[in-house]
C-alpha cells in the first residue's frame, strides 16, 4: 500500500465530514488573524502615522529630545536632517528620524 492509497482510505473513513472540519479550521485562522490585526498591526500603524505627523511638524526653535536622549533646540531643517543646538556654540546634525519627541516649553499647555 502506497502513501496516496493510505490517504484516500483515511479520507473515505472520515465519511465526507472533512468539509466541516476545514471550515472550522478556516474560521479559527480567520479569528487568529483578526486578533493579530486589532492587537498588533492596527495600533502599530496608528503609532507610525502619529510619529510621521510629529516629525513633519517640527519647526525651527522647537525643543526636542533625540532617541539617544540628547536635548536640543532645532536650528535648521533639511529634507532628511535636522541641526540642533545642544549648548552655546555647539551644533550637532542628526537624521530627522533620530528625533524621539518634541518637548513642550514650561509655560506651554497641552493642546
Amino acid at each position: 500500500m502506497n502513501v496516496a492509497h493510505a490517504a484516500d482510505l483515511a479520507f473515505a473513513q472520515m465519511g465526507g465530514g472533512g468539509s466541516t472540519a476545514m471550515l472550522t479550521q478556516l474560521a479559527f485562522f480567520a479569528a487568529i488573524f483578526a486578533i493579530f490585526y486589532f492587537l498588533l498591526i492596527r495600533p502599530q500603524q496608528r503609532q507610525k502615522r502619529e510619529r510621521e505627523t510629529m516629525l513633519g511638524a517640527v519647526q525651527r526653535g522647537d525643543r526636542v529630545v533625540t532617541t539617544g536622549g540628547m536635548h536640543g533646540t532645532v536650528l535648521g531643517l533639511g529634507e532628511d536632517t535636522v541641526t540642533l543646538r545642544v549648548a552655546d556654540n555647539v551644533r550637532v546634525e542628526f537624521d530627522r528620524s533620530a528625533i524621539g519627541r518634541v518637548v513642550k516649553a514650561q509655560g506651554e499647555k497641552n493642546a
